[in-house]
């Protein structure tokens, strides 16, 4: 009964929780950001109503996503000095940069232009507005990297010295703790899977309408944006993914050999799947290749790699328990990450090959894949934050293999001694009633976004008249249809501000 209230097992369950469901939210908004700023791009080079209302009813999307997950972030921050006070005087000195640096240099960045997005449509030129719509997706990028900055730190610290007293980490060098060995492919890891995640919504919905027949036009060009984005952002996240193995594997070499289920040294192998016997520290496969782990860190079959059993023998990793170690949790979540990254793989091959043949407009099954090929990568964006976290356990600070002496912190240093199990429990029971409202209210509103779809506006005016005498429609996204070349130009003028604007000095 002790453990349902310990206080550091609670406080990891409460900023888990927070931070995965909050991490749901910001792959979603920084991949859709890219999407946006495609969507804009061709409307301000078209000038056409239809694609004027794509982009607005991404715009509709992507604010809320946003929304909310600023909502759920700024909870993980006060988390520190709740639950893990201990936590932020070690690391306080090397956080406050970083952290103060997101604030200041992306999410207001972000969020200024997001405004121009919501409320300057028609009160800046088509130019400006469609500018702002990059710049808010190099705001969302930009916030990612201040945050990576600040968790690749925890990872491989560098740039900083134990103080003289012990407790805490002192900055020395920021611009080696701000790019520790870590950051880079962390980062580009990252932010090439939330843009594969992003690719793959902008697919489904497109997917989606395809297979209710309604707004079909929107739909192809959808599925063609997400399916040309996807394969670009799976590409390169590929060559990040290698490179973020090859950091862990020479950087933190308890976490390699969880993922393996490596409790003696050998050159590990690769497997597809398996389970991992913590009690006589063996994984069970059906399958497996010898030294395939090895070759893909170092290019041969036969390098070895340090197993739990030897590292916990070490002073560097003397505080570890291999017991206690969540071992088979770290190669499930690992495993789980990959299989997903083959799945993506696949719906992308689907993808092309039915727009190749275009057959993506009558192929139900396709249609129905895409429909639910987001949850593949939100998958792997999960279980690749599972991998990272609980990888370094027990500690919160990691003691790197090239990181400073004396510079680490184990979990159990870190959490608040002034809060209560019993008090940790309520706030996570209150975090998780409170979310569920959040995201049901998302939910309801996204869901209304798609089913209103991407409706052009309705004309006013005398054009509307002359536009509507001309067999004009102008109730769905390219339904624009006229009698006249004239009678089209005229109505797409009235109900597009991009072009109403043109003769008034707009660009």
């Amino acid at each position: 009964m002790e453990a349902l209230f310990d206080v550091t097992l609670l406080s990891r369950l409460q900023f888990a929780f927070t931070a995965m469901f909050h991490y749901f939210f910001v792959p979603l908004s920084i991949g859709l950001g890219l999407i946006l700023a495609i969507f804009e791009t061709k409307a301000y080079r078209s000038r056409k109503p239809e694609d004027a209302a794509a982009a607005k009813f991404w715009v509709k999307i992507f604010t809320a996503t946003f929304a909310v997950g600023v909502a759920t972030g700024i909870t993980m921050e006060f988390s520190f000095g709740t639950n893990w006070a201990d936590y932020a005087r070690f690391v306080g000195d090397i956080f406050g940069a970083p952290l103060a640096a997101e604030a200041l240099f992306a999410f207001f960045l972000e969020s200024v232009f997001l405004g121009v997005l919501v409320f300057g449509r028609n009160k800046v030129s088509p130019k400006f507005y469609m500018i702002s719509a990059w710049l808010v997706f190099a705001g969302s990028c930009l916030s990612a990297l201040w945050i990576l900055i600040a968790n690749s730190w925890m990872q491989t610290p560098a740039g900083a010295e134990l103080a003289v007293d012990g407790s805490k980490a002192v900055i020395t060098d920021f611009f080696a703790a701000a790019f520790n060995p870590t950051t880079i492919p962390r980062y580009g890891h990252t932010v090439t899977a939330v843009l594969t995640m992003g690719s793959f919504t902008c697919m489904a919905v497109g997917a989606f309408y395809l297979m209710k027949g309604r707004y079909l036009e929107f739909a192809k060009k959808a599925v063609k944006v997400g399916a040309a984005a996807g394969l670009a952002s799976t590409l390169v996240l590929l060559v990040f993914a290698h490179s973020s193995a090859v950091v862990v594997s020479e950087e933190q070499p308890t976490k390699l050999a969880m993922m393996e289920g490596m409790y003696e040294s050998e050159a590990p192998p690769l497997y597809l799947f398996g389970w991992v016997d913590e009690e006589n520290q063996e994984v069970i496969t059906p399958f497996a290749i010898p030294g395939g782990t090895s070759f893909l860190a170092t290019g041969t079959f036969d390098t070895e790699f340090p197993g739990l059993n030897e590292l916990a023998e070490t002073e560097k990793y003397g505080d570890m328990v291999v017991e206690d170690l969540p071992v088979n949790f770290v190669f499930q979540s690992y495993h789980l990450m990959v299989a997903m990254f083959g799945l993506i793989v696949v719906v992308l091959a689907l993808a092309f090959l039915a727009l190749r043949k275009e057959r993506v407009a009558n192929n139900k099954w396709v249609q129905r894949l895409l429909v639910v090929s987001p949850a593949f990568p939100f998958v792997a964006i999960q279980a690749g934050w599972l991998t990272a976290e609980m990888g370094r356990q027990p500690w919160v600070v990691y003691p790197s293999t090239t990181g400073p002496d004396g510079v680490s912190l184990l979990t159990t240093q870190g959490v608040s001694t002034s809060v209560t199990g019993v008090e940790v429990a309520i706030t996570l029971a209150l975090f998780a009633l409170v979310y569920l409202l959040l995201f049901v209210a998302w939910i309801r509103l996204v869901t209304g976004f798609i089913k209103k779809g991407p409706e052009v506006e309705a004309i006013e005016g005398s054009a509307s008249e002359s536009a509507a005498s001309a067999g004009v429609f102008t109730t769905g996204f390219g339904a624009g249809a006229a009698s006249s070349d004239e009678a089209q130009v005229l109505g797409q003028k009235a109900s597009d501000p991009v072009l109403a604007g043109a003769g008034k000095g707009g660009e």
